[in-house]
C-alpha cells in the first residue's frame, strides 16, 4: 500500500440495526474515499452485536482525518450509537515484547518484523533474564533486563510500566514465564497478547513434554489470547494443532510444539496490528 500513505481503516462495532453498512459507506464516499475492502459480521440480526472493518483510500488522509472523524462521530456515534475507531495505515503499531529464556517466539516475531511480514515496530524487548540480550540487539532493538525477585515483584512491575507506558500500543508475551498482576495490566493501559502450549492444563510445571509423551498424546497445539486478570482465560485470537505419534520423542514434541507456538503467535500479532481482531466480551471476531 505504498507505505500506507492515504490508506485508512475504519473499525465499527455496536448494536446491530438496518442501515449501518449504508451509513458507513455514505460517510466515507461523501469525503471522497474509495472503499477497498469491507468485512462485516453480526451475532444476531435481531438484537445482536454488529462488527465491521473497512479499508479505504483517501487522498491527503493525514490532513483530512480530523474532518472525517468529526463527520463519523455524527453519522455513526450520535445517529446510530456505534463505537468506531479510525486508523491511519501508515502509523504502524508499536509492539513491546516480554520474554524469559525461550527464544523461538521472540526471534520469529523479530525476523517477521524485519522482513515486513508483520506491520509493526518494536521499540523494546524486556526480559527477567539476560540470556537473549545479544540476540535482540543484533536486530537493532533495545533490550532491557528487569529481574523479578519474588519479594520485590511490585517494584519490578513498576519499572517495566515506566519503560513501556506511552511507548507501546501492544505488549506481547513471547513465552514470558511470569504472571502479570492486575495492577500492571491496569497501569499499562494497552492490550496484551499471550501464547501458551496445549499441554496446559493437563501437563503443568516442569517438563510437560515428557509427561505428555508418557501419556501418549496424539495432538499438540497452541493458543494465542488477550491477557486478563483471570489467568489464561482472556479472549482467544488464534489456535492451531498438529498430529504427533508414539514415534515422537519428548524432544520431538518440544520442537513441534515450538513450531506451532511461533505460527499461532505471529498470526495473532499480525492480525491485531492490521486491526482484524475485534473483541466482543469473552470472545473475538477476526476478519
Amino acid at each position: 500500500m505504498d507505505g500506507g500513505f492515504d490508506y485508512g481503516r475504519l473499525i465499527v462495532r455496536g448494536a446491530d440495526r438496518p442501515g449501518i453498512v449504508a451509513s458507513v459507506s455514505g460517510a466515507l464516499t461523501e469525503h471522497g474515499a474509495n472503499i477497498l475492502a469491507l468485512d462485516q459480521s453480526s451475532s444476531d440480526p435481531e438484537g445482536g452485536r454488529f462488527f465491521q472493518r473497512t479499508v479505504f483510500q483517501l487522498p491527503d488522509l493525514a490532513s483530512r482525518i480530523d474532518e472525517l472523524n468529526a463527520s463519523l462521530e455524527i453519522r455513526l456515534g450520535e445517529e446510530l450509537g456505534l463505537d468506531f475507531r479510525l486508523v491511519q495505515v501508515r502509523r504502524r503499531k508499536r509492539v513491546g515484547i516480554f520474554v524469559s529464556r525461550a527464544d523461538h517466539c521472540l526471534l520469529d516475531l523479530l525476523w517477521r518484523q524485519r522482513r515486513g511480514e508483520i506491520d509493526m515496530t518494536v521499540p523494546m524487548v524486556l526480559s527477567n533474564h539476560p540470556d537473549l540480550g545479544d540476540d535482540v540487539r543484533r536486530f537493532g532493538i533495545p533490550f532491557f533486563q528487569v529481574p523479578l525477585p519474588r519479594e520485590a515483584k511490585a517494584a519490578a512491575e513498576k519499572e517495566q510500566v515506566n519503560l513501556l507506558k506511552g511507548n507501546v500500543d501492544l505488549l506481547v508475551l513471547a513465552r514470558y514465564m511470569q504472571v502479570l498482576s492486575g495492577d500492571f495490566l491496569a497501569e499499562l493501559g494497552a492490550p496484551v497478547i499471550n501464547i501458551h502450549h496445549s499441554f496446559l492444563p493437563a501437563f503443568t510445571g516442569a517438563n510437560p513434554h515428557q509427561r505428555a509423551k508418557e501419556r501418549g498424546v496424539k495432538l499438540i497445539g497452541a493458543t494465542a489470547h488477550y491477557v486478563t486478570e483471570q489467568l489464561d482465560e482472556g479472549p482467544i485470537i488464534e489456535q492451531d494443532v498438529i498430529r504427533v505419534s508414539h514415534r515422537d520423542s519428548a524432544q520431538d514434541l518440544r520442537r513441534k510444539g515450538a513450531d506451532v507456538e511461533r505460527q499461532v503467535l505471529s498470526r495473532a500479532v499480525a492480525w491485531h496490528c492490521d486491526d482484524r481482531v475485534l473483541q466482543d466480551g469473552a470472545t473475538t471476531v477476526v476478519f
